[in-house]
């Protein structure tokens, strides 16, 4: 499968952004799908992930109640919903795509990064 995010830009602390990420294949319905970061000097973390069929999905502390992953299997599209952004969620965002159930890394496709930059 191949993805490719999209969404990134430049947004004020306290705001809204919405990534997607598009795949191909035809099986991406059956592929766990997550968000990952990786901010400027640091590795790259979990952000978010969602279950194939949409039913279950994990966030890192961090982002809880302020971040929502959802996935439109129809469209072959994941989502990330970012609210009340901090100037700490600046960083390269990547779409990543497994198989089985389990939700945590390891990934196995991964799409390029888009940024997203929070001012103060």
């Amino acid at each position: 499968v191949q993805l490719q995010a999209s969404g990134g830009g430049l947004v004020q602390a306290g705001g809204s952004l919405r990534l997607s990420c598009a795949a191909s294949g035809r099986t991406f319905s059956r592929y766990g799908m997550g968000w990952f970061r990786q901010a400027p000097g640091k590795e790259r973390e979990f952000v978010a992930a969602i279950s194939w069929r949409g039913g279950r999905t994990d966030y890192a502390d961090s982002v809880k109640g302020r971040f929502t992953i959802s996935r439109d299997n129809a469209k072959n599209t994941v989502y990330l919903q970012m609210n009340s952004l901090k100037p700490e969620d600046t960083a390269v965002y990547y779409c990543a795509g497994k198989s089985g159930s389990y939700l945590r890394p390891p990934y196995d496709y991964w799409g390029q990064g888009t940024l997203v930059t929070v001012s103060s």
